[in-house]
């Protein structure tokens, strides 16, 4: 008989699913503006380094950007929306993981404890003497992460980190206080060539701290139980099948899924209402490609699988 319906696969390897909004910048964005000449989406940016950071961590189960971007423009989210926890939850709901991090950016730049405050630079990217290229700089990024319960839209944990650097004889963005890197608000935190200014530093260091302090609250998420039910669309004689679940439904790549076949309904005699259905498992699908509503991979089994057959989660 079919298997009853259990965890996924993530859930059974003990990871908590989480996915990772874009971080809120405001009270930092006309640091931004005036260090790089324009302004540049840092709370991007840092996220992106952060869902990297956690993924090679492996304590988490982070779901991909583009999953989670798609779902952020059919919501209509907003960039005022970043740092709120009811707004997160809503979306982690539609994405079916265990929790959503949301944070803000409250250091950007440099540190106001030295002197030469002034001269923060033109609008050309440029920086002149008193301003950020000084003998001696020292970048700051501080860092507010939030762990948000998708159900409840609580705050199951926070952590604030912040990474400096200091570095004689050059500014916040290289030695001669120039950045070409950044036009067009398409700045890449990613690159090499942000990172190996004592901004990109800082930057790296806060995002680290992040990561191990956020890896250390993995105990707080709940264990959220996604339960996959849904049925074959499509299914190809070289084992390829398509079903009419996907990732609004939890079913991510590397699943192990049970597919079964209806034998037959049992009816209440007195009601003629069906009461139970009898099934057989005929084999499993491990999913290689996930869309919103959809998913494929691949059957392996005793009998080809057929449209209608059930999949459930693998017990």
């Amino acid at each position: 008989m079919c298997a009853a319906i259990g965890t996924s696969s993530a859930q059974q390897a003990g990871k908590k699913r989480i996915a990772v909004m874009n971080f809120d910048y405001g009270t930092v964005q006309s640091y931004v503006q005036s260090i790089f000449g324009s302004n540049q989406d840092v709370g991007k940016g840092i996220a992106d380094l952060l869902v990297d950071k956690l993924v090679s961590d492996g304590v988490y189960s982070v779901i991909e950007r583009q999953a989670l971007d798609k779902i952020l423009a059919e919501q209509n989210f907003s960039n005022s929306d970043r740092a709120d926890p009811a707004s997160a939850a809503k979306i982690g709901r539609v994405l079916g993981v265990d929790a959503i991090l949301v944070g803000s950016i409250t250091q950007f730049g440099r540190d106001d404890k030295n002197t030469n405050i002034g001269g923060f630079g033109s609008v050309t990217g440029r920086f002149g003497i008193g301003g950020v290229s000084r003998k001696k700089s020292t970048a700051v990024v501080g860092i507010t992460a939030r762990l948000v319960d998708t159900s409840t839209a609580e705050i199951l944990a926070s952590v604030s980190e912040k990474g400096e650097s200091t570095r004689s004889g050059t500014g916040l963005l290289g030695a001669g206080g120039g950045w070409g890197g950044a036009g067009g608000g398409a700045l890449d935190m990613r690159s090499s060539n942000y990172a190996n200014t004592i901004l990109g530093e800082a930057t790296s260091s806060a995002v680290t701290k992040v990561a191990a302090a956020l890896d250390e609250k993995a105990g707080a998420l709940p264990t959220r139980t996604i339960t996959i039910s849904g049925l074959v669309a499509d299914a190809e004689p070289d084992g390829t099948m398509i079903i009419n679940v996907g990732s609004r439904a939890g079913v991510k790549v590397g699943d192990r899924l049970e597919v079964c076949r209806k034998i037959r309904d049992i009816k209440d005699p007195a009601t003629g209402r069906v009461i139970r259905s009898l099934e057989n498992s005929i084999g499993t699908m491990v999913v290689t490609e996930v869309e919103d509503q959809s998913s494929s991979g691949k059957f392996t089994g005793s009998s080809p699988a057929k449209v209608g057959d059930i999949v459930k989660n693998a017990s």
